[in-house]
């Protein structure tokens, strides 16, 4: 299945593969967007995307400390996404494509998607508690949904691995 836009510079190339980008934080409810994309990756033979952003502070004339804390930053993000890339491995059996951007998240996420034609499907878990969805899902969902240029998948936070088995095979071709 090839996804076509008018513009040139978004044309996405035609896909073999399903990538199913999550976005990695330290949220009760990520792990079940992660295990529903890792599941739904080897059932469908895609591959698993993780994806943290690195959100500078600004000291201002203090520059020597934001570096710093970027630095620090960056290095809990990749160590936050090797963690969860092995959880992914032992399912899909494949390493998943990690990606770091600078930013708050809700914007680098809106501009990996835009320039990476390779991802699929963005997969998200509601939040755990209250009416609240969660700040992104809230924020892709209503705003920001004209810049979406994949499909978003949301996945209840209260659901079982055994849900989430059967939810994410593929279906059976008639």
């Amino acid at each position: 299945m090839a996804l076509l836009d008018q513009k040139p510079d978004k044309e996405r190339r035609r896909q073999t593969e399903r990538i199913f980008l999550v976005v990695v934080d330290d949220s009760d409810e990520m792990p079940v967007a992660l295990r529903y994309a890792s599941l739904r990756a080897r059932a469908t033979g895609g591959r698993v995307a993780l994806f943290a952003a690195v959100e500078r502070e600004d000291f201002g004339h203090w520059a020597a400390v934001d570096d710093l804390l970027e630095t620090e930053q960056r290095e809990e993000a990749e160590a936050l996404l090797s963690r969860h890339a092995e959880a992914v491995k032992e399912v899909t059996g494949q390493p998943p494509v990690l990606y770091i951007r600078n930013g708050a998240a809700r914007d680098a996420l809106l501009k990996l998607l835009e320039e990476e034609p390779s991802i699929s499907i963005l997969v998200l878990a509601a939040g755990t508690g209250g009416r609240n969805p969660g700040p992104l899902i809230s924020a892709l969902t209503g705003k920001l949904h004209s810049r979406l240029s994949v499909p978003v998948t949301i996945v209840p936070s209260n659901l079982t691995d055994d849900d989430l088995e059967a939810l994410s095979q593929a279906a059976p071709l008639a």
